[in-house]
Parts: C-alpha cells; sequence; structure tokens
C-alpha cells in the first residue's frame, strides 16, 4: 500500500471495485494546497495536486518548473567520480582507444551511447560492447574484456554493470585500467580498480541513490569535461554540448522506472523537449516506426521506444539497440528501427506462449498461501521472463519470480510491490549459497540457480519476503480529485499537465467522474483489445472513455452494456491531438457501481 495512503478514508466507500480494489482518497492539506495556488498562480487542482504529493510551497515553482540549474548536483558528490574523470581525461588527451562495455536493457544502451557519443566528440576512440544475454549472461566476462584489450584499448568503461564483476575485471590485470560506472546495489568492497562511481555502493553519501545508470554517465561526462577544461583543453576547441544528449539520459530513467522527484525529474522533463526536437536520428525513427505523432512524453518512452530497443537485448542481437541509438544517419536509423519493430512483435509472440503457463502456476502458489511466486519452466526464453514476471506482480500484488530452465540451470528474473525488497533477497540468497549468481534492487532482480535448487530458493523467498503475504490482493488505488463529465475540459486535462511528466514516484493522478451511463462502446485496436466507450453524466454532457487491455473481466462487462446502472469512473484525464484537433478523454483504470 502507498504509505501516504495509510489511515486514508474509502474514495465513494469503495472496499472493493470492479477490478477488486479499494479506492482511497490521497491526503492533501487544505492549506498547503491554497499556498501552493496563490503563490504560483495556478489553478487550485495543481496546488492540491502538488500539496497530496508532498510538495510544500517553497519548493512549488521548481516542482513545476524543474531546472537543471536547480536540481544538477556537483559530479564530485559521487564517491570515485574525481578519479574516473582524470582517468578518463587521460584517455581523451592521448586520442586513446576506450572500450565502453554496456547492458543490453535501455538504461545500458542509453549509456553506452551517451559514452561513446561524449568521448568520440572529446577524440578517443572508442569500441562498443554488449554481451549477448543467451552466451555472456548479464555484466563483464573475462573473454570480452580480454578482447577488448587486445583490440587497443587501454581503459574499458563498464556502464549500467561491472558492480559485483570482481572476477571478471581481475582479468584485466596488466592488460588495460578499469572504471565502472553503475547504479546497481552493492555489498562488500568494490572491484580493486581504477574507480567504481555507484550511488549505492555502502560508501557513497552523494544521495543519489534513485538515479539511472545512464545519470551517473551523464554526471561523468561533466566531470570529464570540467577535468579538461581545468586543463586547457579546450582552448582549441569547442566543448561538446552536453544538454543534447538529455533525450537519452530521460529515456532510460522512465524506461528504468526511476522516481521521477529531484533531479530524476528535471533530466526528464528537459530531456523530453531534446527528444521533441527530433534530433537524433535513432530515437526519431523509433518514433516513427510507433507511430508516434504527438509531443513525446514518458508514456512514449516506456511503451514505445523502450519496448523495442528492450526487445533486440531480450530475443536476438544485443547491440541492435545501442546501434539504433548511436546511428547519424537517417536512413540507416530508419533500417534497425524497422529491424527492432520486428523484433519487438517477435518478443510479445514469445512471451504469450509462456504469459499463461506461469500464470496458473503463480496463481496455485499464491492460492496455496505463498508470500511470493516463483515459477520456473523447461525452455523458457530469458528473455521475456521479466517481462512476464511484471505482468504477475501487477495481476496478484504481490513479489514474482520467473526462470526458464536449460541445462540443468534457471535463469529468471523477479519484479516487486513497493515496501518489499526484492533485490536485498535475493543478494541474501546469493550470500547464503542458494544461487549461482544474483542480484538488482528493491523493485526488480536478476538471478541462476541449480534447477535442483528451485524449491530451496522457493522457501528462502517465502520467509525472506513474508510480509508480502499481508498485502491486499489487488493493490489500493489512490483518488486525487473528483470531476464530473460537464467540467472535464482542456483548461483542466492542461492543469493536470503541469504537474507531469508522470511515471514512478509521480504517478498520474486518478479522478473519479461519478454517476456516469454508458452510452455506447466498441472494442477496437488490435485484437479488439481496447474498448472506447462513450459516456453521459448525471447532470449531462458527453465523455470519451478509454480501456486499454479490457480483456472480459468484470470492468469491461459493465462498460458493455449501454444504459445499465450508473457507475463511477475511475482514471487519468488526458488531452489528446489528433489531425490538429484536441480531444479530452478518461483513460480508464477502474470503475465501481455508484
Amino acid at each position: 500500500m502507498d504509505a501516504g495512503l495509510n489511515g486514508a478514508a474509502p474514495a465513494f466507500g469503495v472496499e472493493r471495485s470492479l477490478t477488486g480494489r479499494r479506492w482511497l482518497w490521497r491526503p492533501a492539506a487544505d492549506r498547503t494546497a491554497q499556498a501552493i495556488a496563490q503563490r504560483c498562480g495556478v489553478p487550485e487542482v495543481i496546488g492540491r495536486l502538488l500539496a497530496g504529493r508532498g510538495v510544500m510551497p517553497d519548493h512549488a515553482a521548481d516542482f513545476l518548473e524543474p531546472t537543471l540549474r536547480a536540481y544538477l548536483p556537483d559530479p564530485s558528490a559521487l564517491t570515485d567520480m574525481d578519479a574516473a574523470a582524470a582517468r578518463i581525461a587521460d584517455s581523451v588527451q592521448r586520442g586513446a582507444t576506450i572500450a565502453i562495455f554496456g547492458d543490453y536493457d535501455v538504461d545500458g544502451a542509453c549509456s553506452g551511447a551517451l559514452m561513446a557519443l561524449g568521448l568520440g566528440e572529446l577524440g578517443a576512440t572508442t569500441i562498443n560492447y554488449v554481451p549477448d544475454r543467451l552466451r555472456e549472461g548479464y555484466g563483464p566476462n573475462a573473454p570480452a574484456l580480454r578482447a577488448l584489450a587486445g583490440q587497443g584499448a587501454e581503459l574499458v568503461v563498464c556502464v549500467d554493470c561491472g558492480t559485483a564483476a570482481h572476477e571478471a575485471l581481475a582479468a584485466l590485470d596488466g592488460r588495460a585500467d578499469a572504471i565502472v560506472l553503475d547504479h546497481h546495489k552493492s555489498e562488500g568492497a568494490p572491484p580493486a580498480i581504477v574507480a567504481t562511481v555507484n550511488p549505492n555502493r555502502a560508501d557513497d553519501a552523494s544521495g543519489l541513490g534513485n538515479v539511472c545508470a545512464a545519470t551517473i554517465s551523464f554526471l561523468t561526462l561533466v566531470a570529464v569535461q570540467r577535468e579538461l577544461r581545468r586543463r586547457g583543453f579546450f582552448a582549441t576547441r569547442r566543448e561538446i554540448d552536453l544538454l543534447s544528449m538529455l533525450d537519452l539520459v530521460a529515456l532510460a530513467t522512465v524506461c528504468d522506472v526511476m522516481p521521477l522527484t529531484g533531479l530524476n525529474r528535471a533530466l526528464v522533463t528537459q530531456g523530453l523537449k531534446v527528444m521533441a526536437r527530433r534530433e537524433r536520428p535513432g530515437i526519431a525513427a523509433l518514433l516513427d516506426v510507433a507511430q508516434v505523432r504527438e509531443a513525446p512524453g514518458t508514456m512514449t518512452c516506456g511503451f514505445a521506444i523502450g519496448p523495442r530497443i528492450n526487445a533486440a537485448g531480450r530475443i536476438a542481437e544485443a547491440d541492435l539497440g545501442l546501434r539504433t541509438l548511436l546511428a547519424a544517419e537517417p536512413a540507416t536509423a530508419m533500417v534497425l528501427a524497422r529491424r527492432l519493430d520486428e523484433i519487438n512483435r517477435e518478443r510479445q509472440a514469445v512471451e504469450a506462449g509462456l504469459l499463461d503457463e506461469a500464470m496458473t502456476d503463480a496463481e496455485a502458489q499464491f492460492a496455496a498461501g505463498a508470500p511470493v511466486a516463483l515459477v520456473a519452466g523447461e525452455q523458457w526464453h530469458p528473455g521475456v521472463v521479466g517481462i512476464v514476471a511484471g505482468r504477475i506482480k501487477e495481476t496478484f500484488n504481490r513479489p514474482a519470480l520467473v526462470a526458464g530452465i536449460a541445462e540443468g540451470r534457471a535463469v529468471g528474473s523477479g519484479r516487486s510491490v513497493p515496501g518489499v525488497d526484492l533485490g536485498s533477497a535475493i543478494i541474501a540468497a546469493r550470500e547464503a549459497g542458494l544461487l549461482i549468481k544474483g542480484g538488482g534492487h528493491a523493485m526488480a532482480a536478476g538471478f541462476t540457480v541449480e534447477a535442483g535448487r528451485i524449491e530451496a530458493l522457493r522457501g528462502f523467498l517465502a520467509e525472506r519476503l513474508a510480509v508480502a503475504a499481508t498485502l491486499p490482493d489487488a493493490a489500493d488505488l489512490p483518488i486525487e480529485g473528483m470531476a464530473a463529465v460537464g467540467g472535464i475540459d482542456e483548461a483542466l486535462a492542461a492543469a493536470i499537465g503541469r504537474v507531469g511528466p508522470f511515471g514512478a514516484g509521480n504517478e498520474e493522478p486518478v479522478f473519479v467522474v461519478p454517476r456516469a451511463r454508458v452510452l455506447r462502446a466498441d472494442r477496437i485496436g488490435r485484437n479488439e483489445a481496447t474498448i472506447r466507450a462513450f459516456v453521459e453524466g448525471e447532470a449531462g454532457g458527453r465523455l470519451k472513455t478509454i480501456l486499454f487491455r479490457a480483456g472480459d473481466g468484470d470492468l469491461a462487462a459493465a462498460l458493455a452494456r449501454p444504459g445499465g446502472a450508473p457507475l463511477n469512473l475511475a482514471g487519468h484525464i488526458r488531452a489528446e491531438q489528433w489531425n490538429g484537433r484536441t480531444s479530452v478523454s478518461l483513460i480508464l483504470i477502474d470503475a465501481a457501481p455508484a
């Protein structure tokens, strides 16, 4: 449950909605809301939304207009940053070869692209390497590192990986130096290398533990440029435009589900502005293949661009996403983007093939009282197990882990819910000798376990994460306001939009439209998976509502009964542009009998 909702009163008396959720008002101090509205000259609804997010009047202006000037930290606050910047600057000054060893997800691809573009513009020669998920697994491995040194790299920079790769990085001794730029949880001493820049290492006091690896890479480029400026490097050449790279930072921050508060909020806000200019051929091509016409937002990153980049690392060419982001020519970028689109469709087919089986197994475990589900199957593709774990987690509001078994080993991924730290549990399991390897953070983790020890791991996690058994079957739904059909217009949608960008840590507000009657409903889209309904308010007026992933549950059934009993509808109020016209819709999440 959202900690801010503890003790809150049920909204509209809904203890169990059509999707099984309890509706709770998100508290918002009236005086704080009024003070924000008056001080910032904004509508009262904005004041209430900010107050409900814990924003105080003195900080409301920075929240509404988040700038890097207000939030960007001194990179030196990160442990080992100065050592990393100095060593990278040495290689840049010599025009030396720097290898960038990345990860195959969006954060890894964006981090790799940032370092390759930035260091390349500074004059270094760069080699990019992304490991194959199936053959090499996650993170640095000794053969790949030795090969990079053999290609002339005097420095290897590991991005979005490497914090726990002590043994692999030792293979570079006497061959090349190494630097890690990462954000994954760290336990014990860092590797014996030049620098490990990771806000989640035990001895880091920067307070930046909620940023992604792309942000660490961006801050490293800031530090490197500053160091080179101090050395007089730019006396005869121009500094690089770091702000033009914020589209990559924004994309990674959203897709790695970082909280959109403070620094992250500023980076995403400014990065989306850069993305809207479509100056990076790879991102422009991905927007085109996803048929995104409007200005990109967090939904664009999370549901249009991100899955296509991730798909390559999950089931096909590990570095295809990185190559797309680095493409310099629009024609090349479009070829790569179309390939990513094809691979994403393949990924969706693979995912659908094991989802039903995994969901059935998980349901049986939860029915037996398990606080966490761990399901595994022979030859389940390791590239999609994380997505399936996320679907199970969303369905049951419990942590879920899914693994594919091959050659006596299970390789899996897990997803958790707020308040249940899965990463720490996986690290503890590894330290207890149950896992071959494993790690992660509070909300997500990866692991490898001998197939014969799956049952032991299941028992360990059940004991370690027992608190999850006390969670409700469906997550509580925080309600932030009420809006009559006749009062929902462009002005209201625009006011709500000012509180964005929305995402983890700054969830899009949910409003209730009371006592609405369905006038008409149609199944639309691919496989008719979306319901578009028009509803009428008690005092008149019409409103379009959209239900994605409609399925055939109680909510979909209620919408399919035009003229039926009135419903209280809960959803997001959004303005959408199409062919130069703006319309306002309610993106439906839930409903309950009025």
